[in-house]
């Protein structure tokens, strides 16, 4: 049969078992007819060589063997396809699991995790297909949950901005300044909280780009970011001890400013005692910069959700008592990239913010 209308067998379309099965058939066919025809003829050969047997004896030989040629080699065909397709379905299985689990995926369904049976290439697949499968749900859920969450934070100053221009136009109320003023903070609120957005989504769109880093003095950054919040601090009576010992480390200086602004004004945003203690050690191969205050008190079941998006220890979401929940988010997204790591350690109503970037060699 012409190989042209081979293809078009359905099973050879339809099946890489059968696939695999007619082309190894053929190898295991042409090693026996090779091995099989050179044994017989050699047999043949001594008999006719050395007269052991009359001519019609020999002829009565000659076919004998090629029966039993034939015979052996179906019989060797036959059991070697049954042992191959047996052993072929333990393969085909799982990866027929993988076909209708990534179907499901193009209908935009999450399936359910594939049962990991063997420790081989196959199940190292099901094992990834898995873990894909558990980091897309989860990311479906995250993206949810921000959509709704930026809604909840923009509705509400929209709604206050909307009602009360609305009120001031049809002259229902008179302006004065602590309402214009309130108009304002709810202003400034919506363009924070879109400026950080848009510091986000520029921070997510750099892991597709490879970096340039450069040579970042630690200490001269945090003694900057310190004068920076020096009237607030005076303000708001915060006293700040700062133990920084120099350091150089790789990464973006601007970057870097910005993850030492947010958790130093996160300390400020939710301080409770009126003291900030800030630390910069080396730790090996790593630096690690250490925000310690007392704060507003965190669940132990929240702390690994404090560095989420727009996620706020306070479920009431009032501005008054927090923020917009991105300050952490966009400190956590900058430190990964620079391949260092951000953390919480609570220590009894003290709470120590801390992140580590690997020291320029």
């Amino acid at each position: 049969m012409p190989f042209s209308k081979l293809k078009r067998l359905w099973f050879w379309k339809k099946s890489i078992v059968w696939k695999i099965m007619m082309i190894n058939g053929i190898v295991i066919g042409i090693v026996i007819w090779i091995v099989g025809v050179s044994v017989k003829d050699f047999a043949c050969l001594l008999v006719n060589q050395y007269n052991f047997v009359d001519l019609e004896k020999q002829h009565i030989f000659n076919q004998t063997m090629h029966f039993y040629l034939l015979r052996a080699s179906l019989i060797a065909l036959l059991v070697a396809a049954i042992i191959y397709y047996l052993l072929m379905r333990r393969i085909q299985i799982p990866l027929h699991k993988l076909m209708k689990s990534t179907r499901m995926m193009s209908e935009g369904k999450y399936p359910e995790p594939i049962l990991v049976t063997s420790e081989d290439e196959t199940g190292q697949l099901s094992s990834h297909f898995n873990q894909m499968i558990l980091t897309l749900s989860q990311t479906e859920e995250s993206r949810k949950m921000m959509f709704s969450n930026i809604s909840h934070e923009l509705r509400t100053p929209l709604s206050n901005l909307n009602g009360y221009l609305e009120a001031l136009s049809a002259g229902v109320i008179q302006g004065d300044i602590e309402l214009y003023r309130s108009l304002h903070d709810e202003s400034l609120h919506l363009s924070k909280l879109v400026e950080q957005l848009h510091q986000l989504a520029v921070w997510e769109n750099r892991r597709f780009v490879k970096p340039q880093w450069q040579k970042v003095d630690m200490y001269a950054i945090v003694q900057t970011i310190h004068q920076s919040f020096e009237l607030e601090l005076r303000k708001l009576k915060i006293k700040v001890e700062i133990e920084v010992s120099p350091a150089l480390v790789q990464g973006d200086e601007v970057g870097l400013r910005q993850v030492v602004t947010n958790l130093l004004q996160n300390a400020v945003q939710y301080d409770h005692g009126g003291w900030i203690h800030i630390t910069g050690v080396r730790v090996g191969k790593e630096y690690c910069i250490t925000i310690t205050n007392a704060g507003q008190f965190i669940p132990p079941e929240k702390i690994p959700f404090v560095f989420e998006r727009l996620y706020r220890v306070d479920s009431s979401r009032q501005r008054g008592t927090g923020g917009s929940g991105l300050g952490l988010a966009i400190a956590k997204e900058i430190v990964q990239q620079h391949g260092g790591r951000i953390g919480l350690t609570p220590k009894g109503n003290e709470y120590a913010f801390w992140f580590t970037i690997p020291i320029s060699q």
